[in-house]
């Protein structure tokens, strides 16, 4: 049942809704338009606040559904961050769009928030601080990320490693946002 449920989240979550919701308004493909991330930071930018939205709750719930039917068939909280990262990496490696993908933050909140709501309210706090004092989506989201490992540790241990997985891969997906950011020219809000 683990492996099944782990390819049907990567699968889930190589659905983008950005492209697909692109494309039912008839509006450019994102990875071609603005930044060229297929997240709802991007569509914000090339198609507005509903799109954006929509976008955004759609990441989120891919994130999170793999792991609510995982806790309803009864597997370990282990397996479940697995299979929960399975929908991460389909988002990040999108088998349905050549393998070309967003950078995962909100499908990653849905992840933690179906493993431990503490440790997805606490990102969300973060990256709102910092998004407020910054103005920048990529610096809110390398910062929140890595904030709810000690807080998995301690209180979802099992939980961990895949959560360590998260945010590296996180982190290699903002690899040209974090070079801007050094040099001074990262995208503001």
């Amino acid at each position: 049942m683990f492996w099944l449920l782990a390819i049907l989240a990567y699968l889930l979550g190589s659905l983008s809704f950005a492209i697909l919701l692109s494309r039912l308004a008839g509006g450019p493909d994102p990875r071609a338009s603005g930044s060229g991330n297929p997240g709802a930071t991007n569509m914000l930018r090339v198609a507005g606040k509903k799109l954006a939205v929509m976008t955004l709750i759609g990441d989120l719930f891919k994130g999170l559904l793999p792991i609510l039917i995982a806790k309803l068939l009864g597997l370990s909280l282990h397996q479940q961050a697995w299979i929960g990262l399975a929908a991460v990496v389909g988002h990040l490696y999108p088998l349905y769009f050549r393998f070309r993908g967003g950078k995962g933050v909100a499908t990653a909140a849905g992840m933690l928030l179906g493993l431990y709501p503490p440790a997805a309210l606490l990102a969300l706090a973060a990256w709102a601080l910092v998004f407020l004092l910054t103005r920048t989506s990529s610096l809110a989201s390398l910062i929140a990320t890595p904030l709810t490992l000690p807080l998995l540790a301690w209180q979802q241990p099992a939980a961990l490693l895949p959560a360590c997985v998260l945010t590296g891969l996180i982190v290699w997906r903002h690899r040209s946002n974090l070079r801007d950011l050094f040099a001074g020219r990262e995208r503001r809000f």
